[in-house]
C-alpha cells in the first residue's frame, strides 16, 4: 500500500476524523495509551470507521515514518450513497439493479465482481462499512479499471441497505445453498438486488429472513460452493438475459 492512501500520526488522523475526511479503517497499537490517544477514541464516537487495536510490528509493515501507533486507511474512491442511485436510478426512466456483498473480505473476488456488474449494466456495489472488503489499489487491479467507473455504496450495514432497497420498490433475491428455487425460477425484469455472501459463512441469516426470494445454483461436483466471484456472474447474467428478453418481447 502507498503511503498517499494512509494518514499516519494521532493528531494527523484526529484532523482527518474532525474535517470529515473518508477513512476505510484505523489500526491503533494494541498498548497504545495517552491523552492524545484517548482524544482520537473520544472524535471517533459517533462515526462509523472501523478501528482495530494491532500489534506495532504490523504498522510498521505499512510504512517507517514515525506513525505514533496509529494509521489511518483512505479509500482509493469516493463512495456513493445508496439513498441516492436509487432515486437518480428511476428519474431515468430505469429499473434499479443493485449488488450487495455480505462479509465478502477478499479483494480480487471483489474486484472480479466489479468488472463483472460493470460489463453487465449494474448501477451499484453495496458493501457494509464492517466486516468486509474496500475498494483499494488490489481490488482496483483486479477489476481492471471497472471500481472507477461502476458507484460503490459502503453502508452502516446489508440489513439496513436490504430494507430501504425493498421500501424503495425493489425486490431483493438472496444467494443460499439453503433455497429451493433455482436462480432461474426468479423473475428479475422489475428493479431487482442481488444479495451474495462469503463462500464460507454465506448472507447471513438476518439479511436471508428479510429477502424476497432466495434462489440457489444447483451444482451435481463435490466440491462445497462456487467461487463467489463466478456465482455472482451467473446469478447477473441471468437478471441480463430476462431483461433483454423482455425488451424484445417489447419491440415485437
Amino acid at each position: 500500500m502507498k503511503e498517499n492512501e494512509m494518514i499516519f500520526g494521532i493528531r494527523a488522523v484526529i484532523e482527518a476524523v474532525q474535517a470529515g475526511k473518508e477513512i476505510d479503517k484505523i489500526l491503533v497499537r494494541c498498548e497504545l495509551q495517552s491523552d492524545l490517544s484517548k482524544e482520537l477514541f473520544s472524535v471517533l464516537k459517533g462515526t462509523d470507521i472501523p478501528v482495530q487495536r494491532v500489534p506495532a510490528e504490523r504498522l510498521d509493515r505499512f510504512t517507517r515514518k514515525n506513525h505514533q501507533g496509529v494509521i489511518a486507511f483512505i479509500p482509493a474512491i469516493t463512495y456513493q450513497k445508496l439513498e441516492d442511485i436509487i432515486p437518480f436510478v428511476y428519474e431515468q426512466g430505469k429499473s434499479p439493479f443493485i449488488v450487495l456483498l455480505d462479509g465478502i473480505t477478499d479483494v480480487r473476488n471483489f474486484g472480479a465482481i466489479a468488472r463483472t456488474c460493470e460489463c453487465a449494466g449494474v448501477d451499484a456495489i453495496v458493501i457494509p462499512s464492517k466486516g468486509s472488503v474496500t475498494v483499494n489499489a488490489d481490488a482496483i487491479k483486479t477489476s481492471a479499471g471497472a471500481l472507477h467507473v461502476i458507484p460503490v455504496c459502503k453502508e452502516q450495514s446489508i440489513n439496513q441497505a436490504i430494507r430501504f432497497l425493498k421500501d424503495s420498490g425493489v425486490q431483493v433475491v438472496a444467494a443460499t445453498e439453503k433455497a429451493t428455487i433455482n436462480y432461474t425460477g426468479v423473475t428479475y425484469d422489475g428493479p431487482v438486488a442481488i444479495v451474495m455472501g462469503a463462500e464460507d459463512t454465506g448472507v447471513s441469516m438476518d439479511n436471508l429472513r428479510i429477502c424476497d426470494q432466495m434462489v440457489k445454483i444447483p451444482q451435481f461436483g463435490t466440491i462445497g460452493s462456487l467461487n463467489v466471484s463466478v456465482a455472482t456472474s451467473i446469478l447477473v447474467y441471468e437478471v441480463v438475459r430476462q431483461r433483454m428478453e423482455q425488451m424484445e418481447q417489447q419491440v415485437f
